[in-house]
């Protein structure tokens, strides 16, 4: 049989992760090749260029462009505080001086005889780069970051808001299809991940945001539920720089879902551990999924097994869940891959593959109507 592929999430007890982790203008790496590092550890920082303050002085001091040079007490390169004398007038006999005072700190970075405009740079915004999982610096790429590696459990999600975020792993839900409420959101789960199960409502995620919790996952979300917590219309293609005061995950998608019993248990089972947080989505070129990582200890890589199947790969025996009308939303595992193509019911012609839902009963669907639960 001719192998078969397909996209899929990642949810697996163990996989080793590389994450490239880079400034966004050359500065500098702070850590060095082999070194093992933490989550919330610097890794690499640098300096942007600060913000860019024109003052017009020849309309501040009432003269033509062509006398501003002439008439600046600060020359461009030196630094100039709130309230020190900029520029002073020639005035008349030596009277009548007229003083213009910065309004902002910096640096003099031009001083035009065209415009009569002093151009000050604000001060430089220290820019620094997290570690953000735990494990070993893999690769320093220098001047610009790090790529830290460590074998993980880890979670993909359908999509997110917010960004990067950390906490211990805390269970709200009892069960992987209950939902998530405000009354199940405690207090003592301040800095905390938070499982819940099924849908998430918007009044959960407000006291969470209330008590400090640091990110909630879920199964599913409404969309009206989502536009209460953000006050608009999500309308991009890219998330991850909300800014609500957590990170929110939904791992199936949009409604009444629960979340996939398989990936409940997985994040049960690592109850107390320290996790990272990642809840940018891009949903068109260049997918990028929402993700929970938590680093294995040395027991658990010695105890865990290596998983055996190729990325992307679609065998027998591996879970799927189904992603088109009229099992939407279903897991199930893979049984059967006929090689030969199938008349479906709309008389069209594709190539199929046979599940075992969690039922037990089994379906016939198209390859092209499953989406890969990676392990």
């Amino acid at each position: 049989m001719a192998q078969a592929y397909t996209p899929g999430l990642k949810v697996t007890n163990r996989i080793t992760h590389r994450c490239r982790r880079q400034l966004p203008i050359k500065g500098e790496v702070l850590v060095q090749q082999g070194d093992r590092v933490k989550a919330q550890q610097v890794v690499a920082r640098t300096f942007m260029p600060g913000d860019v303050e024109p003052v017009n002085l020849a309309n501040a001091l009432s003269m033509p462009p062509d006398d501003v040079k002439e008439c600046m007490l600060k020359e461009e390169g030196q630094r100039i505080e709130v309230d020190e004398p900029l520029a002073q007038t020639k005035g008349m006999f030596g009277m009548f001086k007229s003083v213009y005072r910065s309004k902002h700190t910096g640096t003099i970075e031009t001083v035009s005889d065209v415009t009569g405009q002093v151009i000050i740079r604000g001060e430089p915004i220290p820019v620094e780069v997290l570690a953000y999982m735990d494990g070993s610096v893999a690769e320093v790429l220098p001047d610009e970051g790090v790529i830290v590696e460590e074998e993980v459990t880890f979670v993909q999600g359908i999509f997110g808001i917010g960004g990067e975020t950390f906490g211990t792993v805390k269970m709200a839900a009892v069960s992987h299809d209950q939902e998530l409420k405000a009354d199940m959101i405690m207090p003592d789960m301040k800095d905390c991940v938070v499982i819940g199960g099924g849908r998430v409502w918007h009044e959960a995620i407000e006291k969470a945001i209330d008590i400090g919790v640091a990110a909630v996952v879920a199964g599913g979300i409404d969309d009206q539920d989502l536009k209460e917590i953000l006050g608009y219309n999500l309308g991009v293609a890219i998330t991850g720089t909300e800014d609500i005061g957590l990170t929110l995950i939904v791992t199936e998608g949009f409604g009444d879902i629960a979340m996939a019993e398989r990936t409940y248990n997985l994040l049960h089972a690592r109850v107390g551990d320290f996790a990272s947080v990642n809840g940018a989505t891009q949903i068109r070129a260049g997918v990028m999924r929402p993700e929970i990582i938590i680093p294995l200890t040395d027991q658990e890589k010695a105890d865990e097994p290596i998983p055996e199947h190729t990325g992307g790969q679609l065998d027998p025996g591996r879970p799927v869940r189904i992603i088109r009308d009229p099992y939407f939303g279903l897991i199930g595992e893979v049984t059967n891959l006929p090689s030969e193509p199938t008349i479906l019911g709309s008389g069209s012609k594709a190539r199929v593959l046979e599940v075992k839902l969690s039922s037990g009963d089994c379906v016939t669907i198209p390859r092209a109507n499953v989406e890969l639960i990676e392990s």
